[in-house]
């Protein structure tokens, strides 16, 4: 409907059209217009509480795409979002360093974005890196790639993926990109990409980078003279990100003995910095990085060297970070390991106490452990579902105005705080806790009781046959029966391979195995098994 009654301009009564019908008019998706308003790009936009409105006789707007990309963008907004690319997946452009992904690569994605940020003016884009040797590579080919199209590069150099979200959100840059393949192995590397709010970005502008890698743009100018950008060492950001953390504890820690395990990846001088400033007694483990021995043996996918530190050396609690620093596991006095699922119990419970969740909902996924579910009902604290994926976390958070969700791998996003997961973040919340509530680690766990699980992945010859099978869907159905409320099981589709992922979660390991196999013989029986990995 038009809102004739929004404005008057002289004696004409200005119309304006919402958000929904603007996006019908142009062909364009609601969300591309929504962020083209916030970004001052249509001429006479207003909001209007949460609703941006829309001059009705407002000209379509610029935004770079060829013709081609947003046709694909209308098509997109029709169906579920596809969740690969080509190159970049759920969490960027990711693989074997100077293989899969080459520093060529990274000069095209640095030039592409460079001359898509920049139709209107200079472009500003911050990039960090992780400590993988082969980060340096591809942070000078990015660099070179921005401003050999007319932006300006600011590098933050070795920091954490959720210090570039951060920066790029509170210092006004177009968008950030994280150098890192998380928590791979030092010779695989990966470009993440941020919009301008520090989310991960949209697809229909990855889409767009993927074109251009491929040579299907070929409108994309190169900058001459004086505008050619230049690279600033803005190494200055991540002392604003420190303090930003410091800042948001509400007490000291100076009571706390505290190991880190900084995975010699980013989160190895700002971890310290962090906590020292905090006041905790810390000791530091796997801060020594040399470009190839990120995640060896260390962080939050090799925990148990943080666990028995803990134990011997009597320390409080202990986190563990992966190479990018998004994540983080915590250890317990006793070296018990308290996973993304547990701390996100301990910070809701707590968050609700003192009226911090307003939502009275935390937003998991399809794998969190059934264990979760049935303490967050103890307690009344409701719970979503996405599919798997920080990302989907995230846009359901967003959407729903949810204050905590995260992945049982530790991937834990506190919305007030941050745009993606934090390990810096959790780990000051829970510290937090541990502070306010005088109760130590162990105490605050033990009231999720984790249920024994079986995840087995079977090759299948057809996902979305074996899927749709009735003697699959009748196990399925049986097994769920037989659990009750005493377990669940649950069955889906790799996103990258010919795999099922059949899980179940039940008071007993002998009970998940029953049902798991069942499943797996229903498929058997139907001709569509190919091995079970």
């Amino acid at each position: 409907m038009l809102y004739g009654h929004c404005m008057r301009k002289g004696k004409k009564q200005m119309k304006y059209l919402d958000v929904r019908e603007a996006a019908a008019k142009w062909e364009m998706t609601e969300r591309r217009i929504t962020m083209l308003c916030r970004d001052g790009k249509i001429k006479g936009a207003r909001k209007e509480g949460k609703l941006w409105l829309i001059p009705a006789g407002a000209p379509k707007p610029f935004d770079g795409r060829t013709k081609e990309a947003h046709a694909q963008a209308v098509q997109t907004q029709k169906k579920e979002r596809k969740a690969m690319g080509k190159y970049f997946g759920t969490d960027g452009f990711r693989g074997k360093a100077g293989e899969v992904l080459t520093a060529e690569h990274a000069f095209k994605i640095g030039r592409f974005l460079g001359w898509y940020y920049g139709k209107e003016h200079k472009a500003r884009i911050v990039i960090g890196k992780d400590t993988r040797r082969s980060s340096y590579m591809y942070e000078n080919a990015l660099s070179a790639g921005i401003t050999s199209s007319g932006g300006d590069s600011y590098l933050l150099h070795v920091t954490t993926t959720p210090c570039v979200s951060y920066i790029t959100r509170t210092e006004g840059f177009d968008c950030g990109i994280m150098i890192s393949a998380s928590h791979n192995p030092f010779y695989d590397n990966g470009i993440k990409l941020m919009n301008a709010e520090g989310e991960k970005m949209e697809d229909e502008v990855q889409d767009m980078v993927e074109q251009f890698i491929d040579g299907q743009i070929d409108d994309v100018s190169w900058a001459t003279g004086a505008d050619i950008g230049h690279t600033v060492d803005f190494y200055s950001g991540r002392n604003r990100y420190i303090g930003y953390l410091t800042s948001i504890a509400p007490v000291s820690f100076e009571k706390c003995k505290v190991a880190l395990d900084c995975a010699n990846g980013s989160a190895w001088m700002i971890g310290r910095a962090v906590f020292d400033a905090l006041g905790a007694k810390i000791s530091v483990m796997n801060d020594t990085p040399d470009g190839t021995n990120i995640n060896l043996n260390a962080g939050s996918t090799h925990i148990e060297g943080l666990q028995k530190y803990v134990r011997e050396n009597k320390v409080d609690v202990g986190f563990a970070f992966d190479g990018d620093a998004d994540r983080c596991l915590a250890v317990d006095e006793y070296g018990d390991v308290v996973n993304g699922d547990m701390i996100m119990y301990i910070c809701a419970k707590y968050f609700k106490s003192k009226g911090m969740l307003p939502s009275n909902t935390v937003v998991t996924t399809v794998m969190s452990n059934f264990g979760l579910y049935k303490a967050f009902d103890r307690i009344d604290i409701g719970y979503e579902k996405t599919k798997v994926g920080d990302r989907y976390v995230y846009e359901n958070m967003k959407e729903n105005d949810h204050m905590i969700g995260g992945e049982q791998s530790g991937h834990v996003i506190f919305r007030k705080y941050a745009h993606t997961g934090d390990g810096l973040v959790t780990a000051i919340m829970l510290m937090t806790v541990l502070v306010e509530t005088h109760l130590p680690l162990s105490v605050l766990a033990s009231e999720v009781k984790m249920y024994p699980q079986v995840l087995k992945n079977v090759e299948v010859d057809d996902k979305e046959k074996t899927l749709a099978d009735p003697a699959v869907k009748a196990a399925v159905d049986s097994t769920t029966d037989f659990l009750g409320n005493d377990g669940r099981v649950l069955l889906r589709a790799s996103g990258t391979e010919p795999v099922l992922r059949v899980m179940s979660e039940a008071s007993t390991y002998k009970d998940c195995e029953k049902c798991v196999d069942e499943i797996i013989d229903a498929m058997k029986s139907s001709g569509h098994l190919i091995k079970v990995r």
